[in-house]
Formats: structure tokens, sequence, C-alpha cells
């Protein structure tokens, strides 16, 4: 390997188009990303065959302007890289065919990343003094885990939601109100206007010495508490609402994220995800984190969503493991970390 490596990656695990340039891991020279929110706003989240198709229209010209963006040629790349899952198996197999032809075309190196994996690395975009041992909390939309990172590529999935992931209830928070999709930041910015002890919302926190989550429960405490308050005809005050349903949520996550950090006797904690852009956990973890003497780290909101920058951030420390595909690298809907 050289002493710069370039890495162009390509991301299309769910509804955004990403392809990004980094070198070394850390430097991020572009990092394309076409969402698709729009096109699934109107369905109330996201229909996969309508993704799959958009990622078919836009993967080359995203490729193409990243590689504008950046300044580089395709002769300049030392390594490609894809998001190999877990996701829709239909928008990843997009980017996978796109990686694998221009690696067979370029005789290019070509590493598979897990799209989980390349949350954990998006603070090491953000963060370049940041180094394992760490805990990471991932909140997104389909996932909520508790992850220690003991070295590059070696994790331990201490705890993960056994029903909902926090992402997704929120989502279903905001159709059950009319509030529309995505649900995060709408209850994110209704919640800031409302008063989270107004309304009490259950807190699962499982079995003494679970770091498992679980969001049913306050799902369906909330879906009751609207519907009693319709049978009665009282007002539902949404502010409140999304306040205290957002502040139960984000009690569980801090409680048992830093349970977490006391169990591996680590004094950084990371946040990652699309979840990790809501403006209330962030301010509970660091106010948690000051009294701890524990240190928080999370991306800018452009690194917390889906894109390719920090895939290719994985990619490139695989790479230097030596832990490099072939042509038959396929997608995998679901993909443990």
């Amino acid at each position: 390997m050289t002493e710069s490596c370039v890495v162009l990656a390509i991301e299309t695990s769910c509804d955004e188009t990403s392809a990004a340039v980094v070198e070394n891991g850390r430097y991020v020279l572009s990092n394309i990303i076409a969402s698709q929110v729009d096109l699934h706003k109107k369905f109330g989240g996201v229909v996969p065959e309508i993704a799959s198709r958009k990622h078919l229209e836009m993967v080359i010209p995203v490729i193409h302007e990243a590689l504008e963006a950046s300044g580089a040629a395709l002769s300049n790349i030392d390594v490609l890289a894809v998001t190999k899952g877990p996701g829709l198996v239909g928008a990843l197999l997009v980017g996978v065919s796109a990686v694998k032809a221009i690696a067979f075309a370029r005789k290019l190196p070509l590493i598979g990343v897990n799209h989980i994996e390349g949350h954990i690395y998006a603070n090491f975009l953000e963060h370049r003094e940041l180094n394992p041992p760490f805990v990471c909390l991932i909140v997104s939309g389909g996932h909520t885990q508790l992850v220690y990172m003991k070295d590059h590529g070696c994790y331990e999935i201490m705890g993960q939601t056994r029903d909902d992931a926090a992402g997704e209830a929120f989502d279903k928070a905001a159709r059950a109100l009319n509030l529309g999709y995505p649900g995060g930041p709408v209850i994110d910015k209704l919640a800031r206007e409302g008063d989270p002890n107004k309304i009490e919302f259950p807190r699962a926190y499982l079995e003494e010495g679970s770091l498992d989550f679980s969001f049913s429960g306050v799902k369906t405490a909330l879906l009751n508490y609207i519907n009693s308050k319709k049978q009665k005809n009282q007002e539902i005050v949404v502010e409140d609402v999304a306040a205290g349903y957002q502040e139960a949520i984000v009690d569980v996550l801090v409680d048992k994220t830093f349970q977490a950090v006391k169990y591996k006797k680590v004094n950084v904690l990371t946040l990652a995800g699309g979840v990790a852009a809501n403006s209330r956990l962030r301010q509970k973890l660091v106010e948690r984190g000051e009294e701890e003497g524990v240190k928080i780290l999370y991306p800018g909101i452009h690194l917390c969503t889906d894109n390719a920058a920090m895939i290719a951030s994985a990619a490139f420390y695989r790479y230097k493991k030596g832990d490099i595909a072939d042509l038959t690298l396929n997608a995998h809907a679901r993909l443990s970390l």
C-alpha cells in the first residue's frame, strides 16, 4: 500500500445514493449524497422498489460528481469500497454491482463494508485524533446497538433492540400524530417547544443487567394516549406529547449507554447513526459525560445520515488488514457486525 491511499466508496443501503472520495481513512475529499426523502414522503416510509429504481438512475452520476468534486480521476483511486449490508437487498445490489464493474475494469482492490461499521467510522472522519478502544451507541431508523470497539475490525455487541429501533419508534410516532416522514427531525423540533414532564411515558429497562433495548412498549403507550384523547374529544398538545415521548426514549438510551461505558472501563463514548442528530440525545449524553468524566464524541449532522465517506473510512482500515473481497462479493439484507 502506498503512503497515501485514496478510497472511492459507494453507499446505497436504503434511500440515499452516495459516493465519496476519502484519503487515508480520515480526510474527506468529497461526499456526495442524493437523497430520496421527497420520493418516499407520500408513502410515509421507504418503498424498496422505488428506492432501487432511483439508485439505478443516480449511482453513475453521483460517482462522477464525487470524483469531480474531489479533483481526482479514476486513475488516482487506489481502493474501491461499497456497503454490502445490512439494508434493502435491491438497493444494496445497485451499489455492489456498480463497484464490482469498476473493480473489474480498472483492476482495483475491492472492499465490502458493513453499513453499521460504517456509521461507527463517521466519528473517525469528524475526530481525527480518535482511536479505539471506545463504546459506540448506534441509533438509526433500522438499528439500535451498543458496540464496544476494541480495535479496528474488532467489535463486541453489548446490547441491541429486541423490537423497534429508536429511529423507527420516532417515525411511527410521527405517523400516528400525522407529522409526516421522516419523523425523527419533526419530533425533535416539536419537543423543544413542549414540556417533557407533562406526559409520562414508560421506560423499558428490561431485566437487571441487560443492555438490550425495547421501544415497542413506549410506542404502544403513545397510541393508547392518542386514542384515549380522541375518544374523550380532548385536545392533544403535540409539543408536549413529542417532548415526553422523546424523553422516554432518550433516558433509556443514555442510561444503558453509560452502563456499557462502566462495564468496559473506557473514557470515550461515540454516537453514530441518523438518530445521533437528535439534539436532546446529544445534550443528555454530554451532560452525563461531564458528570462521569467521559468524553462524548459525535459526527456532524451531514455524517449522521447514510453516506459513502463513512464507508470509505471503514474500508481503508480493512484494506490495511488485508481484508479484500473478490468479484463474488454479494449484497446481504441481514448482516451482523
